[in-house]
């Protein structure tokens, strides 16, 4: 079965068409990183896909989308965008956690994932996972957490085990902590993208167009300036 995953929860923006049968096959993938805003690139995108892969909407069989943690903003258009074609079509959709869609570029990999995603305010979007024998295991939820939060967990609880960074918020973290046996992920394999996007949601249930919504682990900033205010 095709599967159209996106992912724009970010700066960059990422698609991918896959059939997710038994091979996994990666049928087409792009990535735009040009701070160009999702509602301007994301649409073109995921046609060029459609069209090198000669391929219509109407061969896809279910819509997936990274559903947060992530920009607001960013988040909000890929959720509409999978949702409109899901319920257009009457096809199913599915949703994945950023972070979880991020730990399948190190299906390779053996050690700890750490994705981080920049939230500002020096806090980061995080999750680990722990990978071996191409297996991937979640160790935490989805959490938004201060950098030195983070670096106490990594240095404490996971010390002497292979740790990589991976994420918009791996650079920043790489910067206050990183060394030794914490890495960088390389460029190729640091951010969000389609095909993590739908390797992740291989494993997820289907989910109805109506059902699908952004998942935020914190509030947006107007309204925690309003309840601010309000406390004020």
């Amino acid at each position: 079965m095709m599967m159209l995953g996106i992912d724009s929860s970010a700066v960059s923006v990422g698609a991918a068409v896959c059939d997710i049968g038994e091979d996994r096959c990666v049928v087409a993938e792009g990535f735009i990183n040009n701070k160009i805003t999702h509602s301007r690139t994301l649409m073109p995108l995921v046609q060029s896909l459609l069209d090198s892969a000669q391929l219509t909407l109407a061969d896809i069989g279910v819509f997936a989308v990274s559903a947060g943690p992530g920009s607001f903003t960013g988040l909000r258009i890929g959720v509409s965008v999978i949702k409109g074609m899901a319920y257009a079509l009457g096809k199913p959709c599915r949703e994945v956690s950023t972070l979880a869609a991020m730990s399948h570029n190190f299906e390779s990999y053996e050690g700890i994932i750490c994705a981080a995603m920049d939230a500002r305010c020096s806090q980061v979007y995080n999750a680990l996972f722990e990978v071996s024998g191409g297996s991937i295991t979640r160790l935490c939820d989805d959490r938004a957490l201060m950098i030195p939060e983070l670096e106490d967990e990594l240095k404490t609880r996971y010390a002497g085990k292979n740790i990589m960074l991976c994420g918009d918020g791996a650079q920043l973290c790489y910067g206050k902590f990183g060394g030794g046996n914490i890495r960088i992920a390389p460029a190729g394999q640091r951010f969000q993208n389609g095909v993590g996007v739908c390797l992740a949601a291989a494993e997820c249930p289907d989910i109805t167009a109506a059902a699908l919504m952004p998942k935020y682990l914190r509030l947006p900033q107007a309204e925690r300036e309003r309840l601010a205010g309000q406390a004020q």
